[in-house]
């Protein structure tokens, strides 16, 4: 269960292993903040968008976006 109103979505994946996925993060055996390679506000959306749409370019593995 994510805490905080959290929904986590996975595309493009086998996703009959996103449960062990989650399980392992939360036991602490995987830090996700190491996968993390651009961070963006909210009012920066648009830039997160063309930083993704061209991620090799960007060499942009995952895009965080936070409210503030």
């Amino acid at each position: 269960m994510c805490p905080n109103n959290i929904t986590i979505t996975t595309g493009l994946v086998n996703a009959t292993t996103a449960q062990e996925l989650l399980d392992q993060i939360e036991a602490g055996a995987i830090d996700p903040a190491k996968f993390v390679t651009h961070r963006f506000t909210f009012d920066q959306i648009l830039d997160a968008y063309d930083t993704f749409a061209d991620a090799a370019g960007n060499r942009a593995l995952k895009v965080v976006i936070t409210a503030s």
